[in-house]
């Protein structure tokens, strides 16, 4: 088992920046991932980070805006949202992984295998 909490989301102004944080507790982890879903939508992945070797990638929608990152000391994964948009508004769910991952960390949701509760980011306009 793994259980993931998340902490961090808010409300922020169009073009602010907040910082999702995720601790991991209990099994080891081969990847993590932020998805998000906002309402009436499904869910969205966002980010991803291989556990050990720390190679990422990025939804298109994110990308050059959102940073993923992990600190192994404290089993955490960060995610850095800068120049926030009132489309990024929704519910951000931390996921992990248990089983081995290719060079790069997957981005479907059906590859992840724990889910945390997920925190509100609203972004106004």
């Amino acid at each position: 088992q793994v259980q993931l909490v998340e902490s961090g989301g808010g409300l922020v102004q169009a073009g602010g920046s907040l910082r999702l944080s995720c601790v991991a507790s209990g099994r080891t982890r081969s990847a993590m991932a932020w998805f998000r879903r906002a309402p009436g939508k499904d869910h969205e992945f966002v980010a991803a980070i291989s556990w050990s070797a720390g190679l990422t990638r990025y939804a298109d929608s994110v990308k050059g805006r959102f940073t993923i990152s992990n600190d192994n000391a404290r089993n955490t994964v960060y995610l850095q949202m800068n120049s926030l948009q009132p489309e990024d508004t929704a519910v951000y769910y931390c996921a992990a992984r248990i089983a081995r991952t290719g060079v790069l960390p997957p981005r479907a949701r059906n590859d992840y295998d724990f889910w945390g509760q997920g925190t509100q980011v609203t972004v106004s306009s």
